[in-house]
Order: C-alpha cells, then structure tokens, then sequence
C-alpha cells in the first residue's frame, strides 16, 4: 500500500514547482514510510510514496514503461493469472502487481480495471497521447481525492496532502458545512467537503487531457434472478469467502488478523490460520479493549455482551500467538487531536482514535493485517436490516438526527440550506440509485435499496476509518469481505437465505460453520468495542469546555455555541451516527471538528 498524489497541466510547465511536490509528498510519508520517489514531465508531476509489502525491491515507483508511467496505492489479488495472461506480449522486470497493472493497462486501456480483482487507486501518465488515467478500486476501499482548477489537475491520496498545493483553497461553503454537520462522519459518494474538491467515486475510472476530465462508472452493483437453492447458494458462499481470504493472505512480509471474536474477524483468522499452518508457521492475532471496560460494561440491544471471552476462545481454537492492546481514557482524549490528522477530517471520535492506537501496536509486529469489515452490509448482519419498522423508514436508518443536528448549523449556513431536503435527497439519490428487477417482491426491493445505502454510506464511513488509521501507522490492512465477487453475488441473494434461522448473517454463519467453535459461530453480533468509562464523558466535556472558554472562534463560525453549551450540559443522548456514536463520542467528534478547521485553517464561504 502507498500514498499518491500530482499535477497536471497542459499549459504550465510542471517542473517548476518541485517545493510544492515535496510538502506534497511528506504529507503521504505515514502511508508509505518504506520508500519515496517523483517524476517530473513538463505537463505532468507524479508522486509517490511506499510501503512495501510485495517485492520489496522490485516494485519502486514512479515505474516507466516506454511512454507510460504509473503510480499506484493497492494491492491485487489476482495478479498472477493476469501476468500469466500477458506473457505471450510482455515480460516481467519485478514480481510486483505495480508493473502487471501498468501493463495491463498499456494491453487493454482503461477496460483493465474491468479484470482486477483488488483494492487500488492509481494513475498512468501517457506522455505521447497527454492525458493521464485515474481509476479506483469497485468498492472504494482505497482513496483518491482531487481538485480540478482553471487549467490544473491536482489530486492526491488524502486531502492533507491535496491541501498542501496552494492552488487548493482552504475553504468550505454551505455543502462542506452541511457535509459535516447534517452527514457526518458519513460523506455523499465523491465528496471532498473542501470547496472545489471531489472524490473519485468507487467503480469509477477516467482520463483527464487538454480536453477536460472525462470520468465513466465501469462497476455497480447489479441485479440479476439467482436460481440456485439455499444448499448450493451456501456451498458457493463458502468458496467465495475461502478464496476471497486465501487470496488476500499473499505477502512478503508477516501476516496478521484483527480479532474480536466476533463471527466476521474469527472466520478470516481460522481461514488464515488454517493456510499458515500448512507452511509451518503459527498466526499472530490482535484485539482491543479499553482499561476498566469489564467494571462498567452494562448489556445493551446493540452490545449485548463484552469480547474478552469469545477472544480467548478463539485464540485457544486457532492456537494463535495472541496480543491485546488495552488502552486508558486519558490517552483515548488525548488521541483525538490525531485521529483527525490521521483521517484528514473530523472523524468517528474515539471510535477513530481508539483503531489508531491499535494499528500503531500492530505495525510493530508487522505491516500487514486481515480485518473483517463489510460482512455486516453484505451480509445483511446490521439491526436496521432485520428490524421491519427501522428498515422501512423513508431515511437513513443510521441517522434518524436531522432535526437535532441542524440545531448545531450557524444561522448563515441555515438561512443558505434546506437541512432536510439536503439529507432526504441524498438519502433518496442513494435509493433510487439501487438496481431492481421488475419482478422482485417489496421485502426484495427495499434490501436492495438497503444494500445499496449501506454500500454508499456506513460501508464507506467504515472503509475510510479503517484505511486512514491503519495507513496513518503504516500498516495494510485488507478487507477480505469487500472482494466484488462476495458484494456482486450477494446482492441477489434473497432475503430469506441471507437471514436463515432469523439470525443476522444466518447464511454466512451455515456457509462457513466448520470454521469455527459453536460459541463463536452463533455468537449474536456486537459492534467494535467503544469504552464504557464514564471517565471518557467527563473528560470530553473538559476539553470541549477548554475549548469554548479559550477560544474556539472558528468552531462557533459553523457550529451554534449556546447548542454547544446546552450539550456540555448532557441534557439529551441523541444517537448521532447509528450505535457507534452517542452523547460522548457527539462531543469527541466537535473536538475534532475544532482541531480540524484550525489545523487546515479553513475559511467559511
């Protein structure tokens, strides 16, 4: 995995703003601190930094190839059938998947992104036709954010670096404002919330040249009528999931796994215990808590009991070399500050802050890791999926809070934006978006509409956490559950498969059933552990308080202060963003939207 950024021009000569280049590039030296190198053409600067996971010495970038070159964040899962595929044309310098999708793309143009299987955002400079290619990965796992300007194309892999060119204001108008306080930490799908900036959307790819930028969708998710009975759609589940992690367990250097012993982490460290074993080697495995979580741990719908137990089982099980990262409160506050440089925006608060500090622990044991994100929203496993009345609801299912959260939004930005109107026509741009046979039932229909709202959204949230903290310590880790093929095929999956038994992810759970202890197996779902101190709330509320007596004039710029006021006073716990974020962490997250505009010194328009 690496960092990448650039420039283009076709009427300024880009090689004279090496100074710019190289704030640029230290800006991305967390996400690749392995190696660094830059290319300069007149039209075009490429910028690029590494962490090297596959041939280490090989696969140095910017990499050329006649009148092409490449810089590329990612990895392929997929890469040697496709180096096997261009053989008979080429041959190879590196083991590198760097140099198979540069000449890749040089065989087939931009339908080359057509036949990856992986996580990628990446850019091929064409210095005979003038024009460069950009393109990410189907699902999004990886970023690429960019600023198009009078006769410039700035992009990069994270906006702090995009931030660093000073042809990019630093400045948000009524959507950044509305991005961040009616949305947040959620985005709308390309949305860069700084003005003039936008996201290259997941499954999209394009070329940018004296011409314009020119962008096309080549991947969503598409329906079609599955005839396969529950037996043989559970039998091609299970060889989706297997192939999916064996896949992603290639590395030249160590792997790990997360583990909180919940269904979706424990089946990808069996999985990966199971292949390492064969090598003779022993997993390593990871989890998090927080110091005196056992002491104020109170049962709930959501969390409906702690991890430790289901850990040490599983540990027991695989017979993995098992480490715990427990972290304190004081240093969960302290860690907000940065998790938002980490994130490059106000984030998920502790949420964000916690996954930072337990990515830092990783890495030094090794700089690539197996997670098990986005099995919930494949799956079906969220409650907003299986409850009837919340997953009727015309709305995001997550963030029924517009009413609260508009209450925050400065009187200018209020008097600019319809608060609600913005939220539903995101809400219903998404749902309308989602791919539908005429002949699917109600119940088929509105999970499909679900499915597609969780992909766009929570899915995305969760995707752009887990990418900003990890490659903020230097540590890749992939997402087994994200393959397209798993997302492609399960979207057409009935309902009544995906919730066998009535339990959430029922069919995941049968499909992958000798895999795991039965305690595990049919554990019900619990969410990534938060803290339950009370410390956490006290000491939130002293730094936002701090904050407001001390300054904090940009902050009540955009946010109301007597709505700051009334919330340092706990008089309402109003779910800001589903579960994951209630009062404490609603007060973490205008911490971070505070350090946020004052460390970018954002403008308001």
């Amino acid at each position: 995995m690496c960092g990448i950024a650039g420039a283009v021009s076709f009427i300024e000569d880009m090689r004279e703003d090496m100074k710019v280049y190289e704030k640029m590039q230290r800006a991305l030296l967390r996400r690749g601190p392995d190696q660094h190198g830059m290319s300069l053409f007149r039209e075009a600067a490429l910028i690029h930094t590494r962490l090297a996971v596959i041939d280490i010495n090989g696969g140095r970038q910017p990499m050329s190839f006649g009148k092409y070159t490449i810089i590329y964040n990612g990895e392929l899962y997929n890469t040697e059938e496709l180096r096997r595929e261009l053989a008979d044309e080429f041959s190879f310098s590196s083991r590198s998947d760097t140099e198979v999708v540069l000449k890749s793309y040089i065989k087939w143009g931009s339908s080359c992104v057509e036949r990856f299987n992986g996580i990628f955002a990446f850019a091929i400079y064409d210095e005979d036709e003038h024009r460069i290619f950009l393109a990410r990965d189907r699902i999004g796992v990886k970023p690429l954010f960019y600023c198009l300007t009078r006769n410039k194309l700035i992009f990069a892999s994270e906006l702090p670096a995009l931030l660093e060119h000073p042809d990019i204001p630093h400045e948000i108008d009524e959507k950044g404002a509305a991005e961040l306080l009616l949305m947040a930490p959620g985005r709308t799908m390309g949305c860069g919330i700084i003005r003039g900036v936008e996201e290259l959307k997941a499954g999209w790819c394009g070329y940018y040249s004296a011409n314009g930028l020119k962008l096309r969708e080549y991947w969503r998710l598409r329906a079609y009528e599955l005839r396969e009975s529950f037996e043989e759609t559970a039998e091609h589940v299970r060889e989706l999931v297997l192939d999916a992690i064996r896949r992603q367990l290639v590395s030249d250097v160590p792997v790990c796994t997360f583990l909180s012993g919940g269904l979706d982490s424990s089946l990808i460290s069996s999985v990966a215990a199971a292949e390492l074993k064969k090598q003779g080697k022993q997993l390593i495995t990871f989890s998090v808590d927080y110091r005196d979580n056992d002491r104020f741990f109170r049962s709930s719908r959501f969390q409906p009991d702690s991890d430790p137990e289901y850990i040490a089982c599983m540990a027991e099980y695989l017979g993995s070399d098992h480490h715990r990262t427990v972290i304190d409160t004081p240093e969960l506050i302290k860690a907000l500050d940065e998790a938002t440089e980490a994130r490059g925006l106000p984030g998920m608060a502790d949420v964000d802050a916690s996954l930072m500090l337990f990515c830092r622990d990783i890495k030094e044991y090794g700089s690539v890791a197996l997670s098990g994100e986005c099995a919930d929203e494949i799956f079906g496993g969220y409650p907003w999926y299986r409850d009837k009345d919340i997953r009727m609801t015309d709305g995001f299912p997550w963030a029924q809070s517009t009413a609260y959260r508009k209450r925050f939004l400065c009187d200018e930005y209020t008097e600019r934006l319809n608060a609600d109107k913005y939220v539903y026509s995101a809400y219903k741009t998404t749902a309308d978006y989602a791919d539908k046979l005429s002949g699917d039932s109600a119940l088929e229909y509105r999970m499909r509409e679900m499915t597609q709202l969780n992909f766009h959204w929570f899915m995305q949230t969760l995707l752009d956490r887990k990418d900003r903290m990890s490659m903020y310590c230097g540590l890749e880790v992939r997402v087994p559950f994200c393959d397209y093929r798993i997302a492609e095929y399960l979207y057409n999956v009935p309902w009544e498969y995906k919730d066998y038994m009535g339990r959430e992810k029922g069919l995941l759970r049968e499909a992958m059933k000798e895999w795991l202890p039965e305690k595990v197996l049919w554990r019900k779902k619990s969410p990534y552990p938060k803290t339950h101190n009370p410390a956490f709330l006290a000491g939130v509320t002293e730094k936002l308080r701090d904050i407001l007596d001390n300054g904090g004039d940009k902050l009540t710029q955009l946010v109301k202060r007597e709505e700051l006021e009334k919330l340092l006073r706990h008089e309402e716990n109003v779910q800001w963003y589903g579960q994951l974020m209630n009062l404490p962490q609603t007060i973490a997250y205008f911490i971070q939207l505070n350090y946020w505009l004052e460390r970018f010194d954002i403008q308001f328009k």
